[in-house]
């Protein structure tokens, strides 16, 4: 089974995500780390986005690996670099790049092969994933979003204000959703979450419960 978690940046997808691969026992795959990773990379080669070679470069020369909750790149651990507040500037701008996109995908579908998996984006049940058994719009409202962000960058010690994160996610929100690449849209069979008002708990027994309705429609076609 696939489950696919779209919605936009601090909805929730991340944490929800986590849980929910770890009570249902399936395969979590962070789709935004893999491009937090690519991003990391091409800051720390200084390399321009219109130098499209040279991106493509980075591409073909690196290996993401998840082990558990810690990320990868060609065998260097880089989970707490690519949260930094510089990466979460560009990344936006580098998940928007057509080969990049292309190379993720690729990547994804194959990471999703022979297993049951739960991944989260914005458009994997749209584009990488169209066939999901499991497809969710999980949402929030901007401001909510950007308070959940401000809180999680103080934990981690990076300094920002609330507005500057406000702000980064609604820039983020309008170039997800014009994106000519993969664009945030919810697929036509999601089922929208809006976790606004919830809690994180009150998130996950809702998707708990949309997954086991269709795992019990799936066993009685049997």
């Amino acid at each position: 089974m696939v489950i696919a978690i779209d919605g936009p940046a601090g909805s929730g997808k991340g944490t929800v995500t986590e849980l929910l691969a770890k009570e249902l026992n399936f395969t979590k795959i962070d789709t935004g780390a893999m491009y937090r990773a690519i991003t990391w990379e091409v800051i720390q080669k200084k390399v321009s986005l219109e130098d499209i070679e040279k991106i493509k470069e980075i591409l073909c020369n690196s290996k993401i690996e998840f082990q558990k909750e810690r990320v990868f790149l060609n065998q260097r651990e880089i989970t707490n670099e690519i949260r930094t507040k510089e990466v979460s500037n560009l990344v936006s701008q580098v998940s928007h790049i057509v080969e990049v996109r292309n190379a993720m995908v690729k990547l994804q579908r194959e990471m999703g092969e022979n297993r049951d998996i739960i991944m989260e984006g914005r458009d994997i049940g749209t584009n990488v994933f169209p066939n999901a058994e499991v497809k969710i719009y999980l949402d929030a409202s901007p401001e909510e979003r950007a308070r959940r962000r401000y809180e999680q960058n103080l934990e981690k010690g990076i300094s920002t204000t609330y507005e500057e994160v406000l702000e980064n996610v609604k820039f983020r929100d309008h170039n997800d959703k014009t994106s000519n690449v993969g664009p945030l849209r919810i697929a036509e069979d999601a089922v929208i979450v809006d976790s606004t008002d919830l809690t994180i708990e009150e998130v996950v027994e809702t998707i708990k419960k949309i997954v086991e309705k269709k795992e019990k429609k799936e066993n009685a076609k049997c």
